[in-house]
């Protein structure tokens, strides 16, 4: 029998850096206080594409991945919007309406936003699928005192956390570029191939505490056999 590992289940655990390779956070409770914070030294950027992994059974919104600036609270920001049925961009607190995307619930799904200032579009990828360009903010960067979260969105810098835009499920395979990738890269990204870790958030060296109950486990444990 594979053994999981727990990291969390805890109040608040210390900052630590750790190769979360094969492993996956996993956000038990529906709360407005749970989350883990990632940390980066970079606090300037002109264009920016997160990927991510996801798992989960909600059908209500829920934010995938949220930043904060001082001036924005919704710096960069993917979200689901479940009333409308639909997967949201934003950037600088504008935002980009994905409807009719093959979002799915109960199995793993690669999701890859990207955007760059000089043009302002953003674009979606899941399952390595691409999304039409669309704009939301163009002409400056998004730079500040960044605060980065998953679990919960954030209304404000660092805080107004809404229990029912929360995330409950699994995440893994975070990865964060100051830069848009390329459609190969997304690709490789999205097969699990030898692609290029982030370089502003890498999973296989990700800076991160915990904030109440969130675990850390074995991706592969709800496929462990007795």
């Amino acid at each position: 029998m594979k053994l999981l590992l727990l990291v969390g289940m805890l109040t608040a655990c210390a900052a630590v850096t750790q190769d979360l390779s094969g492993k996956m956070f996993t956000f038990p409770l529906e709360t407005n206080t749970t989350h883990v914070k990632l940390t980066t030294t970079k606090q300037d950027f002109n264009a920016v594409t997160v990927c991510q992994r996801s798992f989960t059974d909600l059908q209500r919104s829920h934010v995938l991945f949220s930043l904060a600036v001082s001036t924005f609270s919704n710096g960069f920001m993917v979200l689901w919007d479940g009333a409308d049925k639909e997967l949201e961009i934003y950037t600088q607190n504008k935002f980009a309406v994905f409807g009719k995307t093959d979002y799915k619930q109960n199995t793993w799904q690669s999701i890859c936003a990207t955007w760059d200032s000089a043009s302002g579009l953003v674009q979606l990828w899941l399952d390595g699928l691409p999304s039409v360009r669309k704009f939301t903010s163009s002409g400056s960067n998004i730079r500040g005192s960044l605060i980065i979260m998953l679990g919960q969105e954030q209304d404000s810098h660092g805080g107004g956390f809404d229990i029912k835009q929360s995330f409950v499920g699994m995440l893994s395979d975070v990865h964060m570029w100051d830069y848009v990738l390329s459609a190969c890269e997304i690709q490789k990204y999205v097969n699990e191939q030898n692609f290029t870790p982030g370089n502003v958030l890498n999973w296989a060296a990700l800076d991160y505490q915990i904030v109440e109950k969130v675990m850390v486990e074995n991706k592969d444990i709800e496929m462990a056999c007795i």
